[in-house]
């Protein structure tokens, strides 16, 4: 999957902000919660998931994901674009997104 196909995807969704955050990564927000970031150059993305999530997909496909950090119930993972789905992709920032955004939107 190429950046540009990832950006196309996680713009699609309800009430996504993008934004520059901190290195050279581009944070992606839903009303001001974020839940992805993209590093262009490097081809990776960080996902937020559940820590469950987290321990299945790096046991899984330990080449495509990696874990990035965990904080109280979430965890963020990180993901290889060349060698991720693109459909699994889809599913994932999806879950990412309801993971922040409000329930009324996520539910919608």
């Amino acid at each position: 999957m190429r950046p540009e196909e990832f950006l196309h995807m996680v713009l699609d969704l309800p009430e996504v902000t993008e934004r520059e955050a901190f290195s050279n990564l581009t944070g992606f927000r839903v009303r001001d919660k974020g839940f992805c970031y993209l590093n262009e150059d490097e081809g990776f993305v960080l996902l937020k998931a559940t820590r469950e999530e987290q321990a299945a997909l790096v046991a899984d496909d330990p080449g495509t994901f990696s874990p990035s950090w965990a904080s109280g119930r979430f965890a963020w993972v990180e993901v290889k674009l060349a060698s991720v789905d693109p459909e699994e992709m889809r599913e994932l920032v999806t879950e990412a997104w309801r993971l922040s955004a409000p329930k009324r939107l996520a539910a919608g």
